[in-house]
């Protein structure tokens, strides 16, 4: 999430913020209970070897896949507190390798898809519990399904201020719930321990008839994990690393529980019959509904919330576009999207309407997520090496986890007919979407044109001192892409001197860099001529929001302060009365010209990023400016080069 927000806490291990992170970070991985044996026992009979190769396979599961690849190994992964597949993406993009955009976007895309089934699988798993209570068997649960995750979404644009205070204690509580009753179920069936030993899974995986397409099923136990390196930022990886040994045992307890009790079964597991709330008393099961329920809706929460944070990450970077980003409360950092927030509504609805049951559902979960495992795993690697762990090491980790998450990966492309499709061509849609904003900026840059700012410094001055023109404005400022203080783009000279001559009494140039560091804030005047031309160019952080109306009035402000500028106005009249002079600012906005000679997949490339643009945010809302004081100026994009024409010219 964002620095700041209500969830942030000190990275210092402490109750309190144990506490915090079992409220926020573990609500994803924390309600796989809900569904993993169903989905196992949906798919296979019930027997000895497969309950015990069940439970041996969930278990080294998450030991392997969560606690040893991204507790210990991937929270390494801090980007000053912060993780995440585009924070993970900013530590290793200095090797200057493009191609690592790939994974990036990749993984990023399939967590937003994730993040429209999780909140709809993990809410319908939960309120489908009170068909086991005899005298409610009967309801159809799509309806209550669709009110709670529509008045979740409804409620995001009001923030979670006060709720979200309550979150620790209610994970708290669903935690011990599911450890006790999972530890009375394993009471009384201590063997049922012997699960730990490696060699069931083994035997399930790969001597049992069709076993080993199970991993597509067992895969769903880790399916948290991700969103748990995502969510770093919040209490830190000390708090994580303690916490998640509570978290472990209360998962191992309730799934060790919920096996014992499957052994209850002769073959097959009944129709509506969860194992997780078959190990409650029936006069507990409508408490335990209720839990369940509010733990789901936290987690769907925790994982809305975290779509935001990864939206804005997105449009910093320049994988989104711009989009209206809000803040619900007073607190600082707490980030709402409207539109993203739609989106997985919408996403949401249309998974509980077109599957109905969560049982159903479970044939899609799984196959995005372990996109972005692998996805992490590669920019790990890079990671490792760049931080110069051991070559073997870097080797073990590599190698291990590409051959596990293969082997998932394959395991969960049997549910591909049976609904698997449906995460991987939204995935897929919100990649090429990605990917195309990405690759149409490389290919507007490539377009773009510079020149020496000193070539023309004396024409500035001369324009700003000539009193024949009438004056633009008191301060005229521009919004440039050039990374050196001493280029500007052409089309920006082309505007001031020649598309109606702009006097002013100080040119303003500023550049935004986006920051590998997530929250930095910081920036560089350059007196370009002294009370004539001056450039800033700030470094933002890729999780801070460029609202520069803000920040260039504090730089001006720090100006004044030293001395270093007067912007007092030249008016004689308002001079003499101390009056602060007007600004403007001018942005020039690119459109596709009919001159641009393109090849074909480049000019689909800019026609898809223009579509785009017409229907996202504009330019001085996304970089937060007073609209009254803002001019955009249209400016072809064309070749830097003038294409020769054979034209000839005819005297009769």
């Amino acid at each position: 999430m964002t620095q700041g927000s209500e969830w942030r806490v000190s990275s210092k291990v402490t109750f309190a913020g144990m506490l915090v992170t079992i409220g926020i970070i573990f609500g994803d991985i924390g309600t796989t209970p809900l569904y993993v044996l169903r989905a196992i026992f949906d798919a296979t009979s019930i027997s000895n070897a497969t309950v015990y190769g069940a439970l041996s396979a969930i278990f080294w599961t998450l030991t392997l896949q969560t606690t040893v690849k991204y507790v210990f190994f991937t929270l390494k992964a801090e980007n000053n507190g912060e993780g995440g597949i585009f924070s993970l993406y900013t530590l290793v993009r200095r090797l200057k390798k493009r191609w690592l955009i790939f994974p990036a976007i990749v993984g990023g895309s399939m967590l937003l898809a994730d993040g429209m089934i999780t909140p709809a699988i993990s809410v319908s798993s939960a309120v489908e519990g009170i068909r086991m209570i005899p005298f409610l068997s009967h309801i159809n649960t799509v309806g209550v399904v669709f009110v709670i995750l529509s008045v979740l979404f409804l409620a995001q644009q009001f923030g979670t201020r006060h709720i979200g205070k309550v979150f620790g204690p209610v994970m708290m509580i669903w935690f011990l719930m599911i450890g006790i009753f999972g530890f009375l179920s394993v009471w009384q069936l201590p063997q049922i321990l012997l699960a730990l030993n490696p060699m069931y899974a083994f035997n399930l995986l790969v001597l049992h008839p069709g076993g080993f397409w199970l991993l597509g099923a067992v895969f769903l136990c880790t399916t948290g994990a991700e969103a748990l390196y995502s969510d770093l930022g919040h209490c830190g990886s000390g708090n994580i690393r303690v916490s998640w040994g509570f978290v472990k045992i209360c998962l191992l307890l309730s799934y060790f529980g919920q096996g014992a009790w499957l052994l209850r079964f002769p073959s097959i597991l009944p129709e509506h019959v969860n194992p997780f709330y078959g190990v409650m008393p029936a006069w507990f099961l409508g408490i335990g509904v209720c839990i369940s329920t509010l733990a789901t809706i936290i987690a769907s929460q925790a994982l809305i919330s975290g779509s935001f944070t990864l939206v804005n990450e997105a449009i910093r970077l320049g994988f989104w576009f711009k989009t209206r980003v809000v803040y619900p409360t007073e607190l600082r950092g707490q980030l709402y999207i409207p539109s993203v927030n739609w989106i997985l509504w919408i996403g949401c609805i249309f998974m509980v309407f077109f599957f109905r049951d969560s049982t159903h559902m479970e044939a899609a979960y799984g196959l995005a997520i372990i996109l972005t495992m692998l996805m992490t795993t590669t920019l790990m690697v890079y990671f490792l090496r760049l931080n110069r762990y051991p070559f073997a090491v870097c080797v073990l980790f590599s190698g291990g986890y590409f051959a596990v998450e293969a082997a998932f990966l394959v395991a969960n492309f049997k549910k591909f007919s049976h609904g698997g499709w449906v995460t991987l061509v939204i995935g897929s849609a919100l990649f090429l979407m990605m990917g195309a904003l990405y690759t149409a900026r490389r290919i507007i840059s490539r377009h773009m044109s510079y020149v020496k700012v000193s070539d023309y410094l004396n024409l500035l001055i001369a324009l700003s001192n000539d009193l024949s023109v009438p004056k633009y404005s008191t301060h005229l400022v521009y919004l440039t892409r050039s990374d050196h203080a001493s280029e500007i783009e052409s089309r920006i000279m082309y505007s001031i001197l020649y598309k109606q001559p702009k006097r002013a009494d100080l040119y303003w140039f500023i550049h935004l860099h986006v920051a590998d560091d997530p929250y930095r804030m910081d920036y560089k005047v350059t007196h370009i001529a002294k009370d004539d031309v001056i450039r800033i160019d700030f470094r933002l952080g890729f999780r801070v929001l460029p609202r520069i109306n803000l920040l260039f009035r504090k730089v001006v402000e720090d100006l004044v302060t030293s001395k270093e500028v007067d912007i007092t106005s030249r008016y004689a009249s308002l001079s003499r009365n101390q009056v602060i002079g007007d600004f403007r600012f001018v942005l020039i906005d690119n459109f596709l010209s009919y001159e641009l000679d393109l090849p074909f997949f480049d000019r689909l490339i800019l026609n898809f990023y223009f579509f785009i643009k017409r229907i996202s945010l504009s330019d001085p809302e996304a970089f937060g400016l007073d609209t009254s004081s803002i001019v955009v100026e249209k400016f072809p994009l064309i070749n830097t080069t003038t294409q020769n024409l054979a034209l000839r010219r005819v005297t009769s």
